[in-house]
């Protein structure tokens, strides 16, 4: 995956998150994600694309950070 879908997503340490989708950095152009957590708080958050995309190691296995479970519905 190149760039997340819009949708719902399991982090690796079980929170959902909804992705907004992706933005760019004003000054330096980077690509971030845009999502908000599904539970506790909300408000939006924003996470380097690289970073939302890299495995993690989690309980001796090398796992996705994030992982899609419902793409968004088109409208």
């Amino acid at each position: 995956m190149t760039e997340p879908r819009p949708g719902r997503y399991r982090h690796f340490k079980g929170g959902e998150y909804e992705v907004v989708g992706v933005a760019r950095h004003s000054e330096t152009d980077e690509r971030v994600v845009v999502y908000r957590p599904l539970d506790g708080d909300g408000g939006l958050w924003v996470r380097p694309l690289a970073m939302f995309l890299e495995p993690v190691a989690h309980a001796g296995r090398t796992v996705p950070r994030f992982t899609l479970i419902e793409p968004a519905v088109p409208q």
